[in-house]
């Protein structure tokens, strides 16, 4: 199963990467949602597949016991997923207002745009 996210996190890298070089404000939004899941995945994949209980130490206990999921882990992808989200909604708001602007959303056209406004 490690072997099939590895493989998962690679395709969703190149994907990602591959939409960053396009001249689409659109793609460039997918490309990082994109590169932000894979590292999720990655952070996920790294932490290694195993059953486990949740990290809570029973009422009267003074210890976990094992076999008990590494939090830290999981914490890092939940903060993760949020600034990814927070990301996605900045970008989405960007890209709607440069379209609205220019009536475009190309790089190419944006950069032409600018360098006619700056003179």
């Amino acid at each position: 199963m490690e072997m099939f996210l590895s493989i998962t996190v690679g395709v969703l890298f190149a994907a990602g990467l591959y939409c960053l070089m396009l001249h689409s404000v659109v793609r460039l939004a997918l490309g990082l949602v994109l590169l932000g899941s894979a590292t999720n995945l990655l952070l996920f994949t790294v932490n290694g597949l195993q059953r486990g209980f949740a990290p809570l130490v029973p009422e009267g206990e003074q210890a976990l016991s094992a076999p008990f999921a590494d939090p830290v882990p999981q914490a890092f992808i939940l903060t993760a997923i949020v600034i990814n989200f927070g990301l996605l909604a900045l970008l989405l708001v960007l890209v709607h207002r440069a379209a609205q602007e220019t009536g475009t959303d190309d790089t190419r056209a944006l950069r032409t745009e600018l360098k006619d406004s700056e003179q």
